[in-house]
């Protein structure tokens, strides 16, 4: 950074402050997509989020160009326009954003906006660090407020519904999966083939903040990974239909099927899809740790291997795990089979 010397007086004798000069750290990128890729690369952005960051980032692509973001099937395989990084300050930007983003907002949930505005933020004050762009035309677009999440969590006999559905096995795998393990979906969705040990009945995840923490699932999981994985010995667990499409990022490619890994939207919208069978519409879990609505029924589960002996309903929906569940100690992971009064509590 230049700072430029005080060489004369400003309008009525009043002194005019050094100004600051910001100089481009690197010459700046041939293309907005490939700042993208600079920020990804250079920010320190953990491997697990990378893809959710890009996926967010692309969608912006059109909308930093002033045209919308395809929705629905469009979206999949298309390319964002190419344009400079340097068109983000074009002065005309701000207002035509804030159309498109109103637009998007009115489409898509609250929590897909603000998660994408602020990822989109993100990236623009990196470039700016770097010299590359001077304003933000994000200024003035404000988050949404998301409504309150009524979602209830499905009971015993919904549950026992949805193992009853005729689903393709990546779905029933991952639901049980998710069910089994309470772990969060996108974690489950970044596992890799060889992040797994079928023979302990449990794999490697990569947590928030990139820490590396382990997963336990039980016999329903563990019949059906066999035949998900086929003869694969790495790539993806949870693949696409489809070929993955030119420029899909090497760690997100089965090197063996050529096919993608298999995206939280994507997952998300067939769970919509097929949870209305089962009693009542339903989302995946994403923002905390366990099974969210993939749980029984809050009433149904009780402290069974604790000193209250089972008098206390149990504090977490799905109920307790069996030993051969529970996390290793040590980890971030609180223990699932233990009542939160503290006279339960073990030592």
């Amino acid at each position: 950074m230049a700072i430029e010397p005080v060489t004369e007086l400003g309008s009525g004798g009043a002194l005019r402050l050094p100004c600051a000069r910001v100089v481009p750290l690197s010459a700046p990128p041939a293309s907005c997509t490939a700042a993208v890729e600079r920020y990804l690369t250079g920010a320190g952005i953990a491997k697990s989020f990378a893809r959710i960051y890009r996926i967010s980032l692309t969608t912006w692509g059109w909308m930093l160009a002033g045209e919308p973001a395809p929705t629905g099937p469009a979206r999949r395989g298309a390319k964002p326009p190419v344009f400079p990084v340097a068109a983000i300050d074009d002065p005309a930007l701000p207002e035509v954003l804030a159309e498109l983003a109103a637009a998007r907002a009115d489409e898509m949930d609250a929590d897909t906006v603000n998660r994408e505005l602020s990822i989109a933020r993100k990236a623009i004050g990196w470039w700016q660090r770097q010299g590359w762009i001077d304003g933000d035309p994000t200024i003035g677009i404000e988050r949404r407020p998301a409504p309150p999440d009524r979602t209830k969590a499905l009971a015993e006999n919904e549950i026992a519904a949805l193992w009853r559905l005729d689903v393709a096995l990546r779905e029933k795998t991952f639901w049980k999966l998710l069910y089994e393990s309470a772990a969060r979906a996108d974690e489950v969705l970044c596992l890799n083939v060889e992040d797994l040990y079928p023979q302990d009945e449990r794999g490697k995840i990569t947590a928030k903040g990139g820490a590396t923490e382990w997963i336990h699932w039980q016999s329903g999981t563990a019949q059906l990974l066999p035949r998900l994985i086929a003869r694969r010995t790495r790539g993806p667990l949870f693949l696409t239909d489809r070929k993955a499409p030119a420029g899909t990022p090497t760690l997100d490619v089965c090197p063996e099927t050529g096919r993608a890994r298999l995206s939280y939207r994507r997952a998300d919208e067939i769970f919509e899809e097929n949870t209305p069978a089962v009693g009542q519409p339903a989302r995946l879990t994403r923002g905390h740790r366990g099974p969210g609505r993939l749980d029984a029924a809050p009433a149904q589960a009780q402290c069974v291997d604790t000193p209250c002996g089972g008098q206390h309903v149990h504090a977490d929906a799905a109920g307790p795990l069996p030993p051969c569940l529970r996390p290793f100690a040590g980890t971030l992971r609180p223990s699932r089979s233990r009542c939160r009064r503290p006279s339960c509590r073990r030592a």
